[in-house]
């Protein structure tokens, strides 16, 4: 029985993912260029700390709120043309950020990149209408590989274009994004009526509800991880700035090789939902060491347990809410868990920091880790499922 689900892994991916994985790796390239720079950027129309901490979180709040609006609009006119106008508005975002002359417009820019981000459920949804069930969790873990491609490549080509000056990088990502929707105009198959699972039916609101806490419970901590953690490295091992990005790099390089390589093969041997509950176990015990650590052995031990929880934990839960949703709301559904997720990156960075100047140094993990509780709760009340 082993061989023959091995055997349906190893089926060829259907005609038209590897053009929504470019599309999205090429998204996330633009984006990892713009992030690890803003702040510096924003710095030079005198911005506070606040005001940059605002800047990034009216992202994340426009992601919020734009992620179920364009997977309820993709499931009524299709993938294609809400793909294509989001990475017509990343550009616009990109451009205008670029040209920005007051803070205020670079809110403006932002604002409207992160409306145009919401389009990642859309992707989402695009790649598990073209799927088999069986093919699912392999696709989206290597679909969650284009974004660690993304952050990888991204910083680095953003940092060779400041070399041309501060505006340059956010001109780059602008260009790119217009390329690619030139680019998936031509190439990028519509996939909203090729779903495989036409006879789903709903399970229940409930459920759904459920998913939205596991994805806003664990994004949550992580969020505050990764707002942290160069502050944690300074004081703990006396990282530096080039020594906490490469940390990061690392950290991104074997996510990716987790959901690019493994996912497939583990959820055909363990199903979603262990994979799901396994990977936000390793999160939570995760940041517990990390939150202690004070060597580099426990340091290791603690990231390692972070990535391969967030490499199997991510493409897992994704794969149970597309189980969950039927065809005709696929994107809405898959649009509200990114809202959960949007949500958690803007509460989670703040929260985390006030921990870290108020209670101490490891206090965001360890209490991250108590906050992750509730997310492995409400994934093991989830009822058993079959593909």
């Amino acid at each position: 029985m082993s061989n023959v689900s091995e055997q349906r892994v190893r089926e060829p991916l259907p005609r038209g993912f590897w053009v929504i994985w470019s599309t999205v790796a090429l998204d996330m390239v633009g984006f990892g260029i713009v992030a690890p720079i803003l702040g510096r950027y924003a710095d030079r129309f005198g911005a506070s700390g606040l005001q940059v901490g605002l800047l990034f979180a009216s992202f994340s709040l426009a992601q919020m709120v734009c992620s179920p609006l364009l997977g309820r609009l993709s499931d009524r006119i299709g993938r294609k043309p809400v793909i294509i106008v989001s990475l017509i508005g990343t550009a616009l975002g990109s451009f205008i950020t670029g040209v920005a002359g007051a803070l205020w417009v670079l809110f403006v820019g932002r604002i409207i990149d992160g409306a145009s981000g919401a389009s990642i459920a859309v992707a989402q949804s695009a790649v598990v209408d073209l799927g088999k069930p069986d093919q699912r969790p392999r696709m989206l873990g290597l679909l969650g590989m284009a974004f660690g491609v993304g952050f990888v490549v991204g910083p680095a080509l953003g940092g060779l274009a400041a070399l041309g000056g501060p505006h340059v990088p956010f001109f780059v990502a602008a260009g790119l994004a217009a390329a690619n929707a030139i680019a998936a105009l031509v190439r990028l198959p519509e996939t909203a009526g090729h779903a495989r699972d036409s006879r789903q039916v709903v399970r229940g609101k409930r459920r759904v509800n459920r998913f939205i806490v596991i994805g806003f419970f664990s994004s949550l901590p992580f969020a505050g991880f990764e707002a942290t953690f160069s502050l944690f490295g300074g004081a703990r091992f006396d990282f530096t700035e080039a020594s906490t990005a490469g940390v990061f790099f690392a950290i991104g390089v074997a996510i990716s090789a987790v959901q690019g390589g493994f996912i497939g093969p583990l959820t055909v041997r363990f199903g979603s939902k262990r994979l799901l509950q396994a990977g936000l176990i390793m999160m939570a015990l995760g940041l517990g060491v990390l939150g202690g650590a004070s060597t580099w052995i426990v340091l290791a031990v603690a990231l390692g347990l972070l990535v391969v929880g967030s490499g199997v934990s991510n493409p897992s839960l994704t794969t149970l809410v597309a189980e969950t949703a039927p065809p005709d709301r696929r994107g809405e559904v898959l649009g509200f868990q990114q809202s959960a997720g949007a949500l958690a990156r803007v509460v989670g960075p703040p929260l985390a920091g006030l921990s870290f100047d108020r209670v101490g140094i490891g206090a965001p993990y360890s209490l991250g880790a108590l906050v992750f509780l509730v997310a492995i709760v409400a994934s093991f009340r989830l009822s058993s499922t079959r593909r």
